[in-house]
């Protein structure tokens, strides 16, 4: 393990918001700068992969839906213990996937990183669509907000770009996948 960190989106982007953590990953990837410490990626439907984070890197940042709260858009930071603490009732499989995870691994290896999730009630889940709807658009900058103040809160600095690439933009683009390849 070294002292790097890893922010990763979760999620289904093919069920509307369920894909929100691969959106707020992206945008944080297209429109900031960061030091070489911080790999930020599309984590998709990782299932067991997300386990080689856990012990590659010193802290990661998982971004998704949560079943918590009472209004579509609330935003929770969890700690792995809290994220624990929360009990059984899950309503989405990213949040069944990441507790999993985050079990196996806190039985299997000493040095796990410490890991926090970021999260965002989402409005709808159900429909098959690559969009978020317009509630967890409103609130998708307060997402990001929530997402710089922890990574800042563990020393990571971001500085914003000067052309922004729109939530839109990004949604378009996985909607209507081509051969380019963001780097």
């Amino acid at each position: 393990m070294d002292n790097s960190f890893a922010l990763i989106g979760i999620g289904n982007i093919m069920f509307c918001d369920d894909g929100l953590g691969i959106y707020a990953s992206e945008y944080i990837k297209r429109n900031y700068d960061y030091s070489k410490n911080l790999t930020v990626l599309d984590g998709g439907g990782l299932g067991f992969t997300l386990m080689t984070y856990f012990s590659e890197y010193k802290k990661v940042f998982i971004v998704s839906t949560t079943s918590e709260g009472k209004n579509s858009g609330d935003i929770f930071r969890f700690s792995k213990d809290e994220l624990m603490s929360q009990g059984t009732t899950r309503q989405s499989a990213n949040e069944v996937e990441v507790v999993q995870m985050v079990e196996i691994c806190s039985i299997l290896d000493d040095e796990m990183a410490k890991v926090e999730i970021i999260a965002m009630k989402p409005d709808n889940i159900i429909p098959v669509e690559a969009n978020l709807t317009q509630k967890v658009q409103d609130n998708f900058p307060k997402l990001i907000k929530k997402i710089l103040d922890s990574l800042k809160d563990s020393g990571m600095q971001l500085t914003k770009k000067n052309n922004e690439i729109t939530l839109k933009e990004i949604i378009k683009e996985y909607a209507n996948p081509t051969q380019q390849i963001h780097i």
